[in-house]
């Protein structure tokens, strides 16, 4: 007797959230190849003197791709529920805001710069914040999470 699958995709917000996290997933890996990542030599285990450019634009770390590798695990494993895909966008939206004013406010060629970012993650830490907050928001209207 053949037993019916559930669909993979679940609800749009969960989609959103495994598609996020597979990027962000790509993105970790991608920052430990060479050629895709630009100087690749001068790649440092954290700090600002890491010289190693993710498409010569975004300046890496292992750290930095550690970071891209876990937040894209836990996206692929939150996404396996409505509230946890829904909790991922928003809340990894609000980290990356935060993870934006932290780039705005310290001095890039400090010790504080431990991530590394520079002006190009900057600007991208703000529209990823900014895109996942309101995928988290418009892709869970008019639902309510189930109790559990």
């Amino acid at each position: 007797m053949a037993t019916r699958r559930k669909p993979a995709a679940g609800s749009p917000v969960q989609l959103a959230a495994r598609v996020v996290g597979a990027v962000f997933l790509l993105v970790g890996v991608l920052g430990f190849i060479p050629g895709i990542t630009t100087h690749y030599d001068d790649l440092g285990v954290a700090g600002h003197q890491s010289g190693a450019m993710l498409l010569g634009v975004f300046q890496v770390s292992v750290l930095h791709n550690v970071v891209h590798l876990l937040f894209g695990v836990a996206g692929l494993l939150l996404a396996r529920s409505w509230a946890g895909a829904r909790g991922y966008l928003i809340g990894g939206g609000l980290v990356y805001l935060l993870l934006w004013l932290y780039g705005l406010l310290i001095d890039q060629n400090s010790a504080a710069n431990v991530v590394p970012v520079n002006t190009a993650d900057n600007w991208l830490h703000l529209f990823l914040g900014l895109g996942m907050i309101a995928m988290g928001y418009l892709l869970s209207r008019g639902r309510v999470a189930a109790p559990h």
